[in-house]
């Protein structure tokens, strides 16, 4: 079905190696004019797919975008030059280098989410690499999706990225595709059908998935910086964010302070009728009915196991409105703690001892983000060193994604491989070993037959002289 682009795109992958760094910036340039030049055109397709507000589409889908590409600007010189290394002493009189070249033909299959920061961000990344890109963007976010695929086709060569539309046939027909490099950004279970494609064409992958990204907030934390920053990050998209808190727990001697300091913000924020809350133009929808009423049916599970609301819990299915909703007193067996959330409803949970927290976490996948309000050192060296996660924030949430220095990528669970800045370009790089052979030939002549007693000898001494 796609096997001709596929094929188009190999050839010109071939002339893309040899091409030096000033033409990747040069694309890199026009990617960046074209999202500078269509903010309106982002903002109203947003709008269009799930009422997405303009502030949060500025901060959290155009502007790190911006941010990514001038930051691969800066850096890419640097990122292509050939990376000196040692030798050990056996191979003393040779030059060592790693070489990063273009994988060739990339596949990027990306989300309904943030369908325009997680279909370019990884994009970034290929170019700079110097590969050839088929974008597969998700059907779900339709207008995002018919403005990239537009604007992608009136900026780059088909050959060079293309974008292909379309629902879970296309992307299965993409997927049996020799690709040498699949970028997947979705759920776990989506994930693994991907990686087992893969497999069957060797193609190397990343895997961006989710989880649940636990969050903690101890004695020590300011309670109402806590709390501020713990509601833009979880209803941030109307929480259908990857790195979200998906539970809270709190320290129970603080646990009722937290409480009011988080109603009271919420409130101010999202407002205290429902009315108020489904009026509200700060806060996005759901994607669609189906994703709404998969909420629904977790909140009414944890109702159902004596689940209390403390705030919000209003629900209007046909609209794709879920208002921002607190529930504590959760059954650790329920939906909502045993599936990831994708959605405005945070559980709130109470800890006595620290030690409980890491247990919880340590009894469960791997979380795409953790996150702990804390200003107690041992707390949060206990933490970094005793759990593992994709990415830890120390007093903040969800943040992490904009610093291009940082790698960014889950562990388990919650995905492999990583992005952004170097470690984007590395994802689409294959890291070339190149030693250059001079003077330290004839150093390698003691390893050749005829095997002497003298050579032997020379050989069992290094071994004992741990040369």
């Amino acid at each position: 079905m796609f096997e001709q682009l596929y094929l188009h795109q190999k050839h010109f992958s071939l002339q893309l190696r040899k091409d030096p760094v000033e033409i990747r910036l040069e694309h890199l340039k026009n990617l960046e004019l074209m999202i500078d030049a269509h903010q309106k055109d982002f903002v109203e397709a947003l709008k269009n797919d799930f009422a997405k507000p303009e502030m949060e589409t500025l901060t959290s889908e155009i502007y790190p975008l911006l941010i990514e590409i001038r930051h691969a600007q800066k850096q890419l010189r640097q990122w292509m030059t050939a990376e000196k290394v040692s030798a050990p002493l056996f191979l003393k009189g040779t030059q060592n280098f790693i070489h990063y070249e273009p994988r060739g033909v990339c596949l990027i299959i990306a989300p309904w989410n943030y369908p325009l920061f997680l279909t370019l961000g990884p994009m970034i990344s290929a170019i700079a690499a110097g590969n050839t890109v088929v974008l597969k963007p998700s059907e779900l976010a339709s207008h995002t999706s018919a403005l990239l695929a537009r604007l992608i086709k009136a900026t780059f060569a088909e050959e060079h990225i293309t974008v292909v539309e379309g629902g879970v046939e296309n992307t299965q027909a993409l997927l049996k595709l020799p690709f040498d490099h699949i970028f997947f950004t979705g759920s776990t279970t989506v994930g693994k059908i991907v990686m087992e494609a893969a497999a069957k064409n060797l193609s190397s992958v990343t895997l961006e998935l989710g989880g649940k990204s636990p969050t903690i907030v101890d004695i020590t934390a300011d309670l109402n910086l806590a709390a501020t920053k713990i509601i833009w990050a979880k209803f941030l998209n109307a929480g259908q964010t990857c790195v979200a808190p998906d539970y809270l727990f709190v320290q129970e001697s603080v646990y009722s302070q937290f409480i009011a300091a988080l109603r009271e913000n919420l409130n101010r924020i999202y407002g205290k009728t429902p009315e108020a809350r489904k009026a509200n133009k700060d806060f996005a929808r759901i994607i669609s009915n189906k994703h709404t009423t998969r909420l629904k049916e977790m909140l009414e599970d944890s109702l159902a196991n004596e689940g209390q609301i403390l705030y919000g819990g209003d629900i209007d299915v046909t609209a794709n409105f879920l208002a921002p909703t607190v529930i504590d007193n959760v059954d650790v067996h329920s939906r909502l703690m045993q599936e990831e959330i994708f959605g405005p409803i945070l559980p709130i949970m109470k800890y006595k001892d620290f030690s409980e927290v890491i247990h919880f976490i340590n009894e469960r996948p791997k979380p795409l983000a953790l996150y702990i309000y804390s200003h107690s050192e041992m707390n949060i060296e206990q933490l970094t060193r005793e759990t593992s996660s994709g990415g830890l924030v120390i007093n903040d949430s969800v943040i992490h994604l904009a610093n291009g220095y940082l790698p960014f990528g889950g562990v388990g669970d919650s995905g492999m491989g990583n992005c952004h800045g170097i470690h984007g370009f590395r994802t689409f790089s294959h890291a070339k070993g190149i030693l250059r052979q001079s003077w330290g030939a004839k150093l390698l002549g003691m390893i050749y037959p005829p095997y002497t007693s003298q050579k032997l000898e020379i050989i069992k001494n290094m071994i004992r002289w741990k040369l």
